[in-house]
């Protein structure tokens, strides 16, 4: 490695970060998109792998404090969109194959040949440019469940025979299925029926196992729609039956479900703090989405004939019909006013989650407080979703009077002027309201400090738009909501998108896994008018107002200066917390996902095996997110006498990748 390409020492990025004031610097990165090695990848990432593990180490040696996961429930075949997943279930494509192979603690189930086999047999790599590739999520689902099948296979003759090689294994599967059936047989059941009927019963996969994770969908059975939520005694004889029936099966997916959660358990253990070495933090993605087989499971405990969408906004104008079911507000509470059936899902699921992570991220905190619901019955989803309402606000609306006995706000705390999915609809409430809008996220908190959770470990989702009754509820908690800069309105000194208008609580960010890399918007500014007011625009928020100051040039002459001059903005702003998402990290140009479009290749960017030691060259030539670089910018922009107080600190961020101001 050539003098300067070495890293900055992590003890000075962090020391940097704290005089910035930063608590969090969290790089966000989805499950899918993490590298692998050659010797145990099928196409599809996994922080649990030998990659996935060596990466998270280059990430806290960059001066990571923590690192944002996706939602990591199960996917199905036809939809990889992890904000679709199961509640509880994690994804089987997410688990490591090789130490099934190698590590003595799964009892080496999966056998080495067989593992082999599916590596020399899967698809040859495209050997594109670039730092990134996409990964093959069609052809890993059929290589991933074989190698599955062949470990549970073995698992299950070697118990059978009582090899005390796998009897921990064996005590620890039998205490899994006994201390999650409440939800693992619910998943089970839905798949293994799914598969049926797609297949007309039968089915000859990998070892016989009849499960595919691309069944038909549950609304199309010609029975069992109502087998889970069903109380009568039918029902009741039907589920036994089934669970004899499928026995095999359903002990294979619980199976699988305990080696996820052995491997989260083993990362977690890595990742936390030890001598000479600070903790990786790992935040979970609390998706406001739920997934078809937890609809299935769970569909009394929700609001008949509504789903859940986003109404037209600045980023999505036609709005977005996601189809997700929307909580009864009926069930929120029960007769003598404890938690009702719906809020206690809301407090299970929060607690798994918390017993799994350091902190989560609140996906479109909106969904808990003041959904946008549209009818399920029109054939025109986005005309449906376009005159859609919210499900708390409308007690007065002609075109939705079943809502009026959901309604939080009164008729004369509305501004009927305005769009009904303006943040100012509602213009008044009382104390007594902003508590029952909150009640969702009240136990989503209540979880939070159970398990000892600071309030900033705990990201709500706030982009652009932020309704008067979700902007009491946060301001109550003291909570926060995000900047994503890059959609800065730069002629409107109160845009939202502003880092000077971040408050301590916030999280500010270049972008998320929605918008398109900084890199790219940066080479598009490039001799542009967009790029002069970029540039005029960070010079006043970072100090540098003359008009030969030599960062003002870099930033009009090198997109790679005014993209670290705009994450050295998110440095000096009020808001503590700080996220990176992997793209910007590694100077990528590609889309991972793109909103409201239905492409194939959304949610598969990811990053390259190699791609750590790639980076350091990519940073060394301004093509990658170089941190000391950036903080030195932020330091300076403090003034002579900051500058002149941490000089030699300065002089050592610059020098790390050889790019001083």
């Amino acid at each position: 490695m050539p003098a300067h390409d070495r890293p900055v020492a992590r003890e000075d990025l962090a020391a940097a970060l704290d005089i910035l004031g930063k608590r969090h610097l969290v790089l966000s990165i989805h499950d899918v998109s993490f590298p692998g090695r050659d010797d145990e990848d099928l196409g599809r990432g996994s922080p649990y792998s030998g990659g996935g593990r060596a990466f998270l180490a280059f990430v806290r040696q960059l001066g990571f404090t923590g690192v944002q996961l996706g939602p990591q429930g199960q996917t199905s075949r036809y939809n990889p969109s992890p904000y679709d997943g199961a509640l509880f279930a994690r994804d089987i494509l997410s688990l490591a194959l090789r130490p099934l192979a190698d590590d003595p603690a799964y009892g080496n189930v999966l056998p080495r040949g067989d593992l082999d086999d599916l590596l020399r047999g899967r698809p040859s790599r495209r050997q594109a440019p670039g730092v990134t590739e996409r990964a093959s999520y069609g052809d890993v689902w059929p290589r991933q469940l074989a190698a599955l099948a062949s470990a549970w296979h073995a698992f299950f003759r070697r118990r059978a025979a009582g090899d005390p090689a796998v009897s921990d294994l064996a005590d620890a599967f039998a205490s899994f299925v006994e201390g999650n059936a409440a939800w693992l047989t619910p998943a089970g059941m839905h798949e293994v029926l799914s598969t049926a009927y797609r297949t007309g019963g039968t089915w000859s996969g990998a070892h016989g196992l009849r499960v595919s994770f691309d069944g038909s969908h549950w609304r199309t059975w010609p029975r069992d729609q109502e087998l889970w939520v069903s109380k009568t005694s039918a029902a009741a004889a039907r589920r036994a039956g089934l669970q004899r029936t499928y026995a095999r099966e359903l002990e294979f997916l619980a199976f699988c479900q305990l080696l996820l959660a052995r491997q989260h358990a083993a990362l977690r253990a890595e990742l936390a703090a030890r001598p000479g070495l600070p903790a990786l933090r790992l935040f979970g993605d609390l998706q406001v989405g739920i997934s078809v087989g937890d609809t299935w499971a769970l569909h009394d405990l929700f609001l008949p004939g509504y789903a859940m969408g986003a109404p037209p906004s600045r980023t999505n104008p036609d709005g977005q019909p996601w189809g997700y079911p929307v909580l009864d507000p009926r069930l929120y509470h029960a007769a003598d006013g404890g938690l009702g059936p719906a809020l206690r899902l809301v407090g299970a699921r929060t607690d798994a989650m918390l017993r799994d992570y350091d902190g989560l991220r609140v996906d479109h905190p909106h969904g808990l407080v003041c959904p946008w619901v549209y009818r399920t019955g029109e054939p025109d989803a986005y005309h449906a979703v376009q005159g859609g309402a919210r499900l708390f606000e409308s007690p007065c609306l002609p075109d939705h009077p079943v809502l009026a006995a959901y309604a939080i706000a009164r008729e004369d705390q509305l501004d009927t002027s305005l769009p009904r999915h303006a943040d100012g609809w509602v213009r008044a409430l009382d104390d007594a309201q902003v508590r029952r809008y909150g009640a969702q996220l009240d136990v989503v908190l209540a979880a939070a400090r159970a398990h000892g959770r600071a309030l900033d470990d705990v990201l709500c989702e706030v982009l652009s738009t932020q309704p008067y009754p979700l902007q009491r509820v946060l301001e109550g908690h003291g909570l926060g909501r995000f900047r994503v800069t890059q959609k800065a309105d730069l002629t409107n000194p109160n845009d939202v998108y502003r880092s000077e208008n971040a408050r301590p609580e916030d999280w500010v960010m270049l972008g998320n896994h929605d918008t398109p890399p900084i890199w790219r918007l940066a080479a598009s500014w490039h001799k542009t008018p967009a790029a002069a007011a970029q540039t005029a625009y960070l010079c006043g928020r970072l100090g540098s107002r003359s008009d030969d100051d030599p960062l003002a040039a870099r930033m009009l002459a090198d997109p790679a200066a005014l993209v670290h001059a705009k994450f050295a903005d998110l440095l000096v702003c009020p808001a503590r917390q700080v996220a990176v998402f992997m793209s910007d990290l590694f100077g990528s140009h590609d889309i991972y996902n793109a909103p409201g479009v239905a492409d194939p290749a959304n949610w598969t960017l990811r990053l390259r095996a190699g791609c750590e030691a790639a980076y350091w060259s990519l940073a060394a030539r301004g093509l990658a997110l170089d941190l000391g670089w950036a903080l030195a910018i932020a330091l300076r922009s403090r003034g002579p006498a900051c500058a002149s107080e941490h000089a030699a600190l300065v002089t050592r961020l610059e020098r790390g990748l050889g790019r001083p101001c």
